[in-house]
């Protein structure tokens, strides 16, 4: 038993009018050739959004596996130095710096961090002297050295906050003096941004940009990193006195908006891919160049 096909002719009489139900404007003719649809894409990601993270260690001629994130390989400075001649081979504008501190250096108010002669400063002046082109960015934070793995100096089971941004102002200083292009503070201390302005300023280094780690969440998804610096294992307690309520969305938009009235050229929201919607919230609201941290 057989069936006849359905007829690819239209009844002229049930025919729709497509011309008149779309009055000209047919959607599809951009996206028919891949040259047009390259040509009107909106959104597009290419190197120029990149910026490489880069762990150090002490040390020379060595890397250091991150087991749990595999790929990635903590640097000494000279590897360091050949990882962004790399980058700067590849068109990536900019690394940012992490340093693994042994725990030798490490105590209560991280003093390691105002060494002029740190991990991370040392990297910065041989970087800049090997590829003076490419951009470094470097964090500001106390975590990576101090003892009990916070962002501050802590008294008893708080973080004081103004005595924290008074060493974090000497920190960025000394990373400004070793050619650090971006400072970019993620401890979350309130008025950093402000003080890391007025002090690059009276030194000398109005040039030197700020990306402020605006909008950063507690969140277990920091495992991974934590381990890449070393403070996994150090850390007492928690940050949630002072990294974000993942609960809060508006909070983030004061959080921004304060840090751009205090000086901050660019603003970051951390960890990047759980919180595409507060992504959009910033760039919709303030119209600044706005960065994510994709962390594992």
């Amino acid at each position: 038993m057989t069936s006849e096909r359905p007829s690819l002719t239209p009844d002229p009489a049930i025919r729709p009018d497509m011309d008149a139900i779309l009055g000209g404007r047919r959607m599809r003719r951009n996206r028919r050739t891949d040259w047009s649809r390259r040509l009107v894409r909106e959104t597009t990601l290419t190197v120029d959004d990149l910026i490489w993270p880069v762990f150090l260690i002490d040390g020379h001629a060595a890397s250091q596996p991150v087991p749990s994130m595999p790929g990635v390989e903590r640097l000494t400075v000279d590897r360091a130095t050949a990882a962004a001649e790399r980058a700067a081979r590849l068109g990536i504008p900019a690394i940012a710096l992490f340093p693994y501190t042994e725990p030798g250096l490490r105590d209560p108010t991280g003093s390691e961090a105002i060494n002029p002669d740190n991990l991370v400063c040392a990297a910065c002046r041989a970087i800049k002297s090997a590829v003076p082109e490419i951009g470094i960015v470097v964090d500001v934070a106390l975590d990576p050295y101090t003892s009990h793995g916070h962002d501050g100096v802590m008294e008893g089971e708080h973080i004081l906050n103004d005595e924290t941004v008074h060493i974090l102002v000497e920190q960025a200083l000394n990373q400004a003096r070793a050619g650090a292009d971006v400072i970019a503070p993620s401890d979350m201390m309130d008025g950093r941004v402000g003080a890391l302005r007025e002090g690059l300023d009276a030194a000398g280094f109005g040039h030197v940009q700020i990306m402020s780690y605006a909008a950063k969440y507690a969140s277990a998804f920091y495992g991974p990193f934590r381990d890449a610096v070393g403070t996994n294992k150090t850390l007492i307690g928690d940050k949630r006195t002072y990294q974000m309520d993942p609960a809060n969305t508006d909070e983030a938009l004061h959080e921004v908006e304060l840090d751009l009235t205090e000086g901050a050229d660019m603003v970051m929201v951390k960890p990047g891919m759980p919180y595409l919607d507060i992504i959009r919230r910033v760039k919709d609201t303030f119209g600044r160049p706005t960065f994510a941290y994709q962390v594992s």
